[in-house]
């Protein structure tokens, strides 16, 4: 694996969030030189301007598109319309600079927010298009799954060498805390360990519990999008994940429990749960590329909520 990435030029937008940081070092690991990766800053590179996107491709051997507007419920509740532009014309600008300057290999991140609201469990590639995205996360999810039709169409119209990967909720150490848009694991360890340190009796959680999710860890992800970059080159979207469920209720217990904080939970019922159900079925990532998760749910937690004590 490591001779694939010696001498190529890589441009891996979104390289300094949460994933994206996962994502160079496994890049690094697996033989791809630093000074060969471009990772553009979005202060100074505008990625829905369509100049900005051809000048970053122009030299690009790889584009590993991990660029994103994304947040939780609440963020995306407020935000559906910068949600849906921002991500469409991120995405659309990037795919056609890259078939422009004719990149090799263009690796697209989509999210689990395309799959329809009401998804037979586990959800697979081929229920994609069996209905409409849970309400919230439409604006966000319909975005990014219309960039997997420009793939698949100028895969068909101009041999372009692009993959579509549909991850899961991630987590894992450097995750985006900000209660304003984080994602729920995230969102908890902060919410928990605030209590804590106020003192408080109870901690309000949002919904009634009964959603449930799958959480992938952000090494493993990283690994599932590198070996993919490397070994996958076909036109149809694969699910990246761990392969499992958890409710909301036991995830807030779990967490509880290695937190230790003895109050009381409160369901926020006036709030939404969002989809109510999440858990992928991840045979095609191992079959295509000879991908599967290998980090349990209770040690990556365990490793999340030691990097926020240290970080805080």
């Amino acid at each position: 694996m490591n001779n694939y990435f010696q001498n190529k030029k890589i441009l891996l937008t979104g390289g300094v969030g949460f994933v994206g940081q996962h994502v160079l070092r496994e890049l690094i690991k697996q033989g791809a030189d630093k000074k060969n990766i471009v990772i553009p800053r979005h202060l100074e590179h505008d990625l829905r301007r369509e100049k900005v996107c051809l000048d970053l491709t122009e030299h690009a051997d790889i584009v590993i598109n991990l660029a994103g507007n994304v947040g939780g419920i609440g963020y995306n509740r407020e935000n559906p319309g910068l949600l849906f532009y921002d991500n469409m014309m991120m995405g659309v600008n990037l795919i056609e600079a890259a078939r422009i300057n004719k990149v090799k290999k263009f690796v697209q991140i989509g999210t689990i927010c395309a799959y329809p609201k009401y998804t037979p469990i586990p959800f697979r590639e081929e229920d994609l298009w069996n209905g409409y995205p849970e309400e919230t996360n439409a604006p966000y999810g319909i975005a990014k799954k219309a960039l997997l039709v420009m793939i698949q169409s100028y895969r068909t119209q101009y041999h372009f060498p692009g993959i579509y990967l549909l991850p899961v909720n991630m987590y894992g150490p450097g995750d985006n805390f900000d209660p304003k848009s984080s994602h729920v694991i995230a969102a908890l360890i902060k919410k928990i360990y605030d209590a804590k340190h106020a003192g408080k009796k109870e901690i309000s959680v949002w919904g009634n519990g009964s959603a449930t999710r799958e959480f992938f860890y952000v090494e493993d992800a990283a690994r599932a999008i590198i070996a993919a970059t490397v070994k996958y080159d076909k036109g149809e979207p694969v699910n990246i994940g761990a392969g499992f469920e958890i409710s909301i209720k036991d995830l807030v217990t779990k967490l509880v429990d290695l937190m230790k904080f003895k109050g009381k939970i409160v369901w926020d019922k006036t709030k939404p749960n969002g989809q109510p159900r999440r858990c992928l079925d991840t045979s095609r990532a191992e079959k295509e590329f000879g991908f599967k998760a290998t980090t349990s749910f209770d040690e990556g937690l365990k490793k999340t909520i030691e990097w926020y004590y240290k970080n805080n």
